[in-house]
């Protein structure tokens, strides 16, 4: 396991430019599942797709639109960026079309993975999230699950995380590699990073227990990093607070893990949770 085959940095586009961030194919990831794209649209600008064999998560990231998926146009997007609020996601399955129209400026981030399941489409906003806190003192961050395991879809699962500078995240560090249905599921996973400063970061680490020493990758805002096994946490840089976008799919929609056993007694020391959190609001 390499950086290059882990971290992905996105392409520096000027801010009044349109185009991909982030395109990262199954066939570039080299791996089975996921498919994940950031797009930014300039005002006016018209974005249209299909998904075929596949299902697709919209997850606006900032800016407002018009999207019509065959119910007419709707209106989608509030927030300016991840940091100013929850997100509007669109969910279409296998064989569907739909068509953006750029309000504002948007950045869309974009997940497919192979389905033929016959399921409907549904705008998700933010009333039907669900945002709660997790963890106490420096291991404290938001959760906001937006397409839940019990989200009817086939194989995706969409989560946001927000991290209040210098705490940890995804942590005590856990792993979900291996198909031991009810116990662990196999997921791959992608995380997609937003930091609030120019100048900000965060690290992660992964490792595993043949590679204890693993590696930690520094990642910057619009990163990605793709979790392909083993055990994995996240520290914000201090000062910096960092956002990423949780995509999962695999063996199964549940999100069974298996905690590394070495670091699960923070739990017992574990204060109330951070009280810069939550950190965005409906």
């Amino acid at each position: 396991m390499s950086e290059s085959t882990v971290l992905f940095h996105c392409l520096n586009l000027p801010p009044q430019q349109g185009g991909k961030l982030i395109d990262l194919t199954r066939q570039k990831a080299e791996w089975d599942w996921m498919s994940f794209i950031v797009r930014r649209l300039q005002p006016g600008s018209i974005f249209r797709t299909s998904t075929a064999h596949e299902e697709a998560a919209f997850v606006l990231l900032g800016g407002t639109c018009g999207a019509d998926w065959g119910q007419g146009v709707q209106q989608l997007g509030k927030r300016k960026n991840v940091f100013d609020g929850l997100p509007y996601t669109l969910y279409l399955p296998a064989d569907s079309d739909v068509s953006f129209t750029a309000e504002t400026t948007c950045e869309i981030a974009e997940c497919r993975v192979p389905s033929e399941a016959r399921l409907e489409p549904k705008l998700i906003t933010p009333d039907d999230v669900v945002s709660s806190l997790r963890g106490g003192g420096n291991v404290s961050r938001q959760i906001v699950d937006v397409m839940p395991p019990s989200f009817p879809a086939d194989k995706l699962v969409a989560i946001e995380v927000y991290t209040p500078g210098g705490n940890w995240s995804s942590y005590p560090p856990h792993k979900h590699d291996t198909h031991n249905p009810p116990a662990e599921v196999d997921l791959d996973e992608i995380y997609y990073y937003r930091i609030s400063q120019p100048a900000g970061f965060a690290l992660q680490h992964l490792y595993s227990e043949q590679d204890a020493d693993g590696q930690t990758v520094k990642t910057r805002d619009g990163d990605v990093v793709l979790v392909r096994s083993g055990f994995h946490a996240v520290v914000a840089g201090p000062g910096y607070d960092v956002y990423y976008l949780n995509f999962l799919a695999g063996s199964s929609r549940i999100l069974s893990v298996t905690e590394d056993l070495r670091h699960t007694w923070i739990r017992s020391k574990w204060s109330t949770p951070d009280p810069r959190l939550p950190m965005v609001r409906k």
